[in-house]
């Protein structure tokens, strides 16, 4: 084997990128080509007024062409922009030839380097009147990629020259064993992205995805017509004891007789528990009604829970099963659509407070997910329709594909016709299990993408006591102000936003309302989970399949988009 003909440094701004690239190439007597110098170079002004007149896409999309043709040389060093490992078309012309370095440093340190001498910060993404918490936020958003990188230097207490060594030493000895797979850089996010190296197990046969997480791996089982197969699915899960099926009254009229008949072909001993439809069933109140009936039944660990019914049922279930005897194992068989792409995937659990939606829950994962297409049958079409918005948002934030499935089939899916609907399903789930694989408790920033929409969403539904929006439609309304808010930065096109509010409107989806408490609606936004500090964080794009997470917006434009979509 023979090492990388070329250096690749990446890391935030600050990080000394510059000054080391071109002491190791002086060392090693190879070329330099530093990216921002090749985007300067070639629109004929600085970084800064490229994105005055541009925008930050303009200056992403000369950016990726300028690593590109970096990385197409031999016996160079080069030296990318903090931002550039966004991008899964540079990550991948990085790693192809490349030993990809990261040169790691503190936000801390990071302010203090771009400052130094009293010099203004001049960089674009940085002009905030507070530039460490945008440091952190931006950092927080992107260190799930810098984490993929081969190699990573800390560089706060050293010098660039120590840092050069640092990295000869690392080129010297381990680049020769760094694989040469060009995709050995992708992001879970990322479409096409593989399991990570030891993951790779045997996918049991139907299994449309796996989720991969400390709290433990499963399958999710997707098809038409594939309920009466639940008890087999148990027994091979090692769930051979007591099953207690938990639902709401509505889905198991539907589908109880089924769920039964399927456990007593399996030869299992079920007992089931009905709760009355609707978010207001997912309470403290309820689960300790759920705990007393188990008790009276002498459930004890081993038993285990199934969870049968849309996203409240899936929650409300799965956090009993999670606090009931310290666990009972955990099967989810989401009936609506909502529940099947997002609520049945990840293991959160949990319940309502009056003041703020699953503030009180548990990551808690199931043993396996077993969704029938068909189930949605039943679904009223509303509570239909409105799961196609977290579809679309998985596609908005990671999938281009699915986006152009989504309008190219739109007709047929909301017809319910089988084929392309449960082909969406499994992509959307697909995008799901790769993201909680990689962040299953919302640690590195990856699983935060997840909430584009919902800064908004939640607050909209704490404000109407979740009484007037079912959940996918205030997501829709949270995507459209997310959307008008990253293009009012200059993040997003205006082509961009009118695709994804075509297509909420195309799925029968609200783009605005009118009629809510705007006071009521911000102060449940300041109660959100994703408040960080005294900050909103909000998932905003920079196209699509670009989720950036901020939290220092200007308070002008987050009310220009309120007032845009609540009227």
């Amino acid at each position: 084997m023979t090492r990388p003909s070329r250096i690749v440094l990446t890391g935030f701004s600050g990080a000394g990128k510059t000054a080391v690239a071109s002491i190791v190439a002086g060392t090693l007597g190879w070329e330099i080509s530093d990216t921002d110098d090749m985007v300067q170079r070639a629109a004929g002004n600085s970084i800064l007024e490229i994105f005055h007149e541009g925008g930050e896409e303009l200056f992403r999309d000369l950016e990726a062409e300028a690593i590109r043709t970096a990385c197409s040389g031999e016996r160079v060093v080069v030296s990318t922009g903090g931002g550039a490992i966004l991008r899964a078309e540079n990550r991948r012309a990085m790693a192809d030839g490349g030993f990809v370095v990261c040169l790691e440093v503190r936000p801390e340190t990071i302010l203090r380097r771009l400052s130094s001498g009293g010099r203004a910060l001049d960089r674009p993404l940085l002009a905030t009147g507070d530039p460490l918490s945008r440091i952190r936020a931006l950092k927080e958003a992107r260190q799930h990629l810098y984490a993929l990188c081969d190699w990573t230097v800390n560089t706060d207490a050293l010098t660039p020259k120590q840092v050069a060594g640092e990295l000869a030493r690392a080129y010297d000895e381990v680049a020769e064993s760094i694989s040469v797979d060009p995709d050995r850089l992708a992001a879970l996010t990322d479409p096409e992205a593989k399991a990570p190296p030891g993951a790779l197990h045997i996918i049991p046969e139907g299994a449309a995805s796996i989720v991969r997480t400390g709290g433990g791996e499963y399958p999710v089982f997707v098809g038409w017509g594939v309920l009466s197969g639940l008890g087999e699915r148990l027994r091979k899960a090692g769930v051979a004891r007591q099953v207690y099926v938990i639902s709401d009254q509505a889905v198991f009229h539907h589908h109880g007789d089924q769920i039964e008949a399927a456990l007593r072909a399996a030869e299992l001993p079920f007992d089931s528990y009905t709760v009355p439809p609707g978010e207001g069933s997912k309470s403290l109140g309820t689960a300790s009604e759920i705990y007393n009936w188990l008790v009276e039944r002498k459930a004890e660990r081993g038993h285990a829970i199934v969870a049968l019914g849309g996203g409240m049922v899936t929650d409300l279930a799965g956090y009993v099963a999670a606090t009931f005897a310290r666990g009972l194992p955990l099967v989810h068989v989401p009936t609506s659509l909502l529940a099947m792409v997002d609520a049945a995937i990840g293991g959160k659990v949990g319940v309502n407070h009056p003041r703020a939606k699953n503030m009180i829950g548990a990551f808690y994962q199931p043993r396996f997910v077993l969704a029938d297409v068909a189930t949605l049958r039943t679904v009223p079409p509303r509570e239909y329709f409105s799961g196609w918005a977290e579809v679309i948002k998985h596609a908005m934030i990671a999938d281009g594909e699915l986006l152009s499935l989504l309008e190219d089939s739109g007709e047929q899916i909301l017809k319910l016709e089988r084929e392309p609907t449960t082909q969406a399903i499994e992509k959307s789930i697909a995008i799901k299990a790769r993201v909680v694989s990689a962040d299953e408790k919302e640690e590195s920033g990856e699983r935060t993408m997840l909430n584009y929409g919902h800064t908004l969403a939640h607050a909209i539904e704490s404000a109407t006591a979740y009484g007037r929006f079912l959940h996918g439609e205030a997501v829709a309304i949270g995507m459209m102000a997310a959307a008008r808010i990253s293009e009012r930065l200059g993040l997003l096109t205006t082509d961009a936003v009118e695709r994804q509010r075509s297509l909420l409107e195309a799925y029968r989806l609200p783009v605005k309302t009118e009629g809510i408490d705007r006071a009521g609606v911000e102060a449940a936004m300041a109660l959100d989970k994703k408040v960080s500090g005294k900050s909103i964080r909000w998932v905003l794009l920079e196209g699509v399949g670009r989720p950036v997470l901020r939290d220092d917006l200007p308070a002008q434009v987050v009310q220009e988009a309120l007032a845009e979509v609540l009227g």
